[in-house]
């Protein structure tokens, strides 16, 4: 009964959601009514947060906007693949490793793409750790062990590291080798003005929090953009990008959270409107204090795992948009095996009862209040934890006090999410699984595994790739029976959009702007 009681609970607070959200569309069309209409041949597009954030920003926009370019990109199986970089060589069982350069590339302010622009790029990030609103440019993550960086020639690149780094190319994907003309760079390797790609659009305005405008770049070297202006808006409240959507104030929704499933599912009712999904490179999943009782111990990180019915919340809380999963590494990663999804309620409450006893234990679901659907989320899986004797007081706060009380480890549960900067399970597995992995310290897991120490230390030095996979495999398997956190589901990416474009496709991250159109028009 409890459970059809939330169950209830959560519908009739989607179908208030999108009773408001339909009151707010007329709002919104009075709004734009006073607003001057956008250009015909301008597409307005809008993200929950600025994919531009300034200067200061280690990459200052994000990969989706077409804007910068790495040497390294991923195929459609998000393998490594040529950009700026059209091949390479590796040598010395990974310590040497060579790139050729693409030629007749220039950057937006008109200077030449070349080895000494790459050389520049690796002297900013020698200069230190850069912060990003996406991902971090660091040098030791991306380039570990690298000892020296040089020009051969006018467009061939060397770079010579102490260890052997067989999987580098991984590392290099996107937010690992971003290029940008040197003229950009401060003294400190901030940004002097805007951010100097070499990618089919260019930044031509941005209003911090507010907007950036993207405009076609007409001397791009590969196949140009169709559109000749984006602008893409900054609107974090879901229900008014919903609004603006529908009263046409924007064409289209990007990034990460660009839609909730339930909106998505109102917007399909519209035949102005149109819905696509791909894979994410996102997983969510539940943080766990592994340095506090209960969940320093393994068979209470068990418990919790084999209580969830992650189908059900799948289902339930997000159509279908998303696959459930008990692994760590996300289903776009080369290196993923499919583990089976384990819900066992009887033997949680045999693992919990080993641990807690006869006693029940009270502790604290942190959950980011920015989401709407974190709530009901939550509430769904606290239901399931009381039978395995938690009870648990369910705290919405904000995000930015939410990571300073994950990094002082003032919390038991913490919702989460994670995406893959690049295609390396090496990297992606190192920041949960190792001692001294980014996401092990800062979210307080605990974790370490000899053997799984043993495993990564090893794999890392070995260039046959069944045997790397069979060691990513044995790693896998292990942290998906230990749950050092509680993955939940795989995300998708789901866009929305008006039926004047076509070809607005989700890749796995983002849209390709280069491919998209007017519907009416192809100019």
């Amino acid at each position: 009964m409890l459970m059809e009681s939330i169950m209830k609970k959560l519908f009739l607070m989607m179908l208030l959601l999108i009773t408001v959200l339909a009151a707010g569309c007329g709002k919104q069309g009075q709004l734009q009514s006073n607003m001057e209409k956008h250009d015909k041949d301008t597409v307005v597009l809008a993200a929950y947060r600025h994919l531009a954030p300034g200067n200061k920003d280690g990459l200052y926009c994000s990969r989706i906007l077409y804007v910068w370019e790495p040497l390294i990109t991923k195929d459609d199986n998000n393998r490594p693949a040529p950009c700026l970089a059209q091949s390479w060589e590796m040598r010395d069982g990974g310590k040497e490793w060579i790139f050729y350069l693409r030629q007749n590339v220039y950057f937006h302010n008109g200077t030449k793409f070349n080895a000494d622009s790459v050389v520049a790029n690796f002297d900013r990030m020698k200069k230190g750790y850069k912060r990003s609103s996406f991902y971090g440019l660091n040098m030791e993550k991306y380039y570990p062990t690298l000892l020296k960086y040089e020009k051969v020639d006018e467009y061939t690149i060397r770079l010579l590291f102490k260890e052997a780094n067989v999987n580098e190319l991984y590392k290099m994907t996107d937010f690992g080798s971003p290029i940008y003309a040197p003229e950009c760079f401060d003294e400190d390797g901030n940004f002097r003005s805007v951010a100097i790609g070499t990618g089919p659009y260019k930044i031509t305005e941005n209003a911090l929090n507010k907007y950036v405008v993207l405009e076609r770049n007409d001397d791009y070297w590969g196949e140009r953009g169709k559109i000749k202006k984006f602008i893409v808006r900054t609107i974090p409240n879901t229900d008014t990008r919903y609004a603006a959507l529908k009263s046409g104030e924007i064409d289209g929704v990007l990034d990460i959270n660009a839609i909730p499933p339930f909106l998505a599912a109102e917007i399909k009712k519209d035949s102005n409107f149109g819905v696509d999904k791909n894979k994410s490179t996102m997983i969510r999943y539940l943080s766990l204090n592994g340095n506090k009782f209960p969940f320093n111990d393994v068979r209470m990180r068990r418990a919790v795992s084999l209580a969830i019915d992650r189908k059900n919340l799948v289902h339930s809380m997000y159509l279908d948009y998303g696959e459930p999963t008990i692994n760590i590494l996300n289903y776009t990663s080369p290196g993923y095996k499919a583990i089976p999804v384990a819900y066992d309620l009887q033997e949680a409450k045999r693992l919990a009862h080993e641990v807690l006893g006869d006693k029940r234990c009270e502790i604290t679901y942190c959950i980011n209040g920015s989401e709407p659907l974190q709530k009901g989320e939550a509430e769904l899986i606290a239901y399931w934890l009381q039978d395995i004797g938690l009870d648990v007081q369910i705290k919405s706060i904000e995000y930015a006090t939410l990571s300073k009380m994950m990094r002082k480890g003032e919390f038991d549960i913490v919702r989460v999410q994670r995406g893959l900067a690049n295609g390396d399970p090496f990297s992606a597995l190192y920041t949960f699984v190792m001692p001294d992995g980014g996401i092990n310290a800062s979210n307080r897991l605990g974790y370490n595994n000899p053997e799984i120490v043993e495993l990564m230390n090893r794999v890392k030095h070995i260039t046959d790739e069944q045997e790397r996979q069979r060691i990513f495999d044995r790693v896998q398997e292990i942290v998906a029976y230990e749950q050092p956190v509680i993955p939940l589901f795989n995300d998708m990416n789901i866009v929305a959009y008006n039926k004047r474009l076509k070809n607005y496709k989700p890749l796995i991250y983002g849209v390709d702007l280069s491919k998209v159109e007017l519907a009416e028009k192809n100019d």
